[in-house]
């Protein structure tokens, strides 16, 4: 464990000392985004671009953190054990990708509808039987959501929309 945290602490002070615009935490055995890293990164949060916490063990992720890491244009939680997100992710004013592949999510997180910048959203892998048709279709800028290997409820109308939907091929 003490492995760990060293391995966390390293990897946000090198993102502070070289100001990098992106923070990478994966595969660091994290259970929630620790509460010191906000601390840690208040005067960088703003140049904060890019965050991967992917292959943790993260059940759920704060509203803090969309409202800290506010310039966040991609976030990656693949490999977590997420069921649903904070309503603040709504309100991010800058994302174009998320990454919530492999998770537990078993309803469509509605709030990324509200994101106008949204161009990517990747759900693989998770037990989500049916999509906001209606909500997706109307936001502006959306080019692709991956719906693989969910139990998406193909009989729905999905008629033709300005973005694609990658589904499992029935054998």
């Amino acid at each position: 464990m003490a492995e760990a945290v060293a391995n966390v602490a390293r990897r946000i002070n090198a993102t502070v000392e070289e100001g990098r615009d992106s923070l990478d935490l994966s595969g660091c055995q994290l259970i929630s985004f620790p509460e010191g890293v906000f601390k840690v990164l208040r005067s960088v949060s703003e140049n904060i671009r890019v965050i991967t916490l992917a292959g943790n063990e993260m059940k759920a992720i704060s509203s803090k953190f969309f409202t800290t890491f506010t310039q966040l244009r991609e976030l990656d939680l693949q490999g977590n054990i997420i069921t649903k997100l904070p309503d603040a992710v709504g309100e991010m004013e800058h994302l174009t990708s998320i990454n919530l592949a492999d998770n537990q999510f078993s309803v469509f997180p509605d709030k990324l509808t509200e994101i106008a910048t949204l161009e990517r959203i990747n759900l693989e892998g998770n037990s989500i039987t049916e999509i906001p048709m209606e909500k997706l279709s109307a936001m502006p800028v959306l080019k692709w959501i991956n719906m693989k290997s969910n139990p998406v409820n193909t009989d729905a109308q999905f008629g033709s929309q300005k973005f694609d939907i990658l589904f499992t091929a029935e054998d």
